[in-house]
């Protein structure tokens, strides 16, 4: 009867399981597609988020929880800006101070560092495999059995435990590899020098873009000074043609194109002030400063320019190439590279382990009805072995010629730079001699211009001279100073951009056309 009741039992298991099975496996293969309601319904439907999407813990009540149309849900804590930096509002900063701040608070520094300290991390990681790696293990188990016997009387069954503790300390040591983890040690190294080139390369761009920065806001601010004293010089014009006006000499006409000329001066000094706010943002940004900070700089140092630079001679070209970061990167590339290509043929030779186990085993044993057994036994083991890679489909063969084929693009892209590196240098050289060129050309035009807008003014004031040519002078003597200025930029930019695509950018300067 028992029998017969448990085989019963085990039937009507039996009837109801596989159904119930079956609709679990639906239901877990319906619960990952309907993620998809997480997405936009269509690709020209606004995704329109949940109230758990848009309820963080920091929100306020009133807050709507649903957004309209293709907006997105606000979220405050994206709005929370990191602390500003402490700046002295009255100091005057020169450029190798601005330059300073920028190498401690520009993120592009922060972000060079971490790279290269996470290279320098992954050189350490392949250099612990040359280690045995020591664990320790414990392997607990409790096992009971109820085994039926229908032939006895009284107990039916025979009732057995089981459980013991295998604690064991294993060690691992792979010998020998035919140099595969001394390949991949030394590309792990390779790229560990390349990040802290381009480190260093970091702090270079950053030097060269605040110069640039500093140079382009100081053209600024003396282009706001000439918008100021073209505006004076067109309100003399505009007085002198009143004393005219005053004494019956002057025309309607005169008197409109005076104050014509006095307007034109307004809108260029109003252009002029918007144009310096922008050079001031743009040299917050490349310090790393947020943009509602002020701080007070100073002018670029007033030195006078060299009448031309010296044509570079091919020894300083490859000093250049030697030195500068991005070269030196890519030719680390390539040995990396290289020893990528040694650690893919490694993979055809056999290895060496060494493997050690020691083990301590304690076991119980028990049976109703009969004493219990205990037993402690330990055991210890050493093994060496060797593994010979035999056939694996090819995929050490597709290993090897991947490696191979980027080794050829990390020299291709080593000469690519080699030879963008030398464009560069030698575009920035004639760059440097075409401005210095300019400079000395607007110069001499400022001089003719002024000689001509005081004549011009003093022939107008005595009778014999016009006001069309009094205006045309002082307009000549603005586009006259506002191209020495913009030289005189362009020449000091020049000579900085020159020193960084040379490599020689390694710390700040006034100047870099001394």
């Amino acid at each position: 009867m028992i029998t017969l009741h448990r085989m019963s039992t085990q039937s009507h298991l039996a009837s109801w399981a596989k159904p119930l099975v079956a609709t679990l496996c639906v239901a877990l293969a319906g619960c990952a597609t309907d993620a998809l309601t997480l997405a936009p319904a269509s690709p020209s439907t606004p995704w329109q988020p949940t109230p758990q999407d848009t309820a963080p813990p920091t929100r306020k009540p009133n807050m709507p929880s649903l957004t309209k149309g293709f907006t997105v849900p606000s979220m405050p804590e994206a709005s929370i800006l990191p602390p500003a930096p402490i700046i002295d509002g009255e100091h005057v900063h020169n450029l190798p101070e601005l330059i300073d701040i920028a190498q401690r608070e520009n993120p592009e520094t922060r972000l060079a560092w971490n790279s290269a300290r996470q290279a320098a991390l992954a050189v350490g990681v392949v250099e612990a495999t040359f280690l045995p790696m020591l664990s320790a293990n414990v392997i607990a188990g409790w096992q009971k059995t109820q085994t039926p016997i229908p032939l006895l009387t009284g107990n039916r069954s025979i009732n057995t435990e089981f459980h013991g503790v295998v604690p064991a300390l294993a060690l691992e040591w792979l010998i020998f590899d035919f140099g595969q983890r001394k390949a991949i040690a030394d590309g792990a190294r390779a790229t560990s020098y390349a990040t802290n080139v381009l480190f260093n390369g970091v702090h270079q761009k950053i030097i060269h873009d605040v110069t640039h920065a500093y140079y382009q806001y100081g053209a600024a601010r003396s282009q706001v000074n000439i918008a100021a004293q073209a505006l004076k010089n067109s309100r003399f014009i505009d007085h002198a043609v009143e004393q005219r006006q005053k004494a019956g000499l002057a025309t309607v006409v005169e008197t409109a194109q005076a104050s014509q000329q006095v307007a034109q001066a307004k809108l260029r000094q109003v252009n002029a002030q918007g144009l310096e706010q922008n050079a001031y943002q743009a040299l917050l940004a490349a310090v790393g400063l947020p943009p509602a900070t002020h701080i007070k700089i100073s002018n670029p140092p007033d030195r006078r320019l060299p009448d031309t630079n010296t044509t570079l001679t091919d020894e300083a070209i490859r000093l250049a190439l030697s030195q500068r970061p991005d070269v030196l990167a890519t030719y680390a590339a390539t040995t990396a590279a290289k020893a990528g290509i040694a650690a893919a043929e490694a993979e055809f030779m056999p290895k060496v382990y060494l493997g050690a186990v020691a083990a301590h085993n304690r076991t119980n044993f028990d049976v109703r009805g009969l004493p219990n057994l205990q037993q402690q036994t330990g055991s210890a083991s050493v093994l060496l072995g060797v593994t010979i890679p035999l056939f694996d489909g090819g995929l050490r063969s597709a290993r090897l010629q991947d490696a191979q084929i980027q080794a050829q693009k990390a020299s291709d892209i080593f000469q690519k730079a080699q030879l963008s590196a030398m464009r560069e240098i030698i575009a920035a050289s004639n760059m440097l001699r075409s401005a210095l060129a300019s400079y000395q050309a607007a110069s001499e035009l400022v001089k003719t211009a002024d000689t001509t807008y005081d004549a011009a003014l003093q022939a107008y004031r005595h009778g014999v001279g016009t006001v069309t040519a009094t205006t045309i002078a002082v307009t000549a003597l603005l586009d006259a100073q506002q191209a020495r200025i913009d030289a005189r930029t362009a020449s000091q930019t020049a000579a900085a951009n020159l020193a960084f695509v040379m490599g020689a950018m390694t710390s700040p300067r006034e100047s870099w056309n001394d």
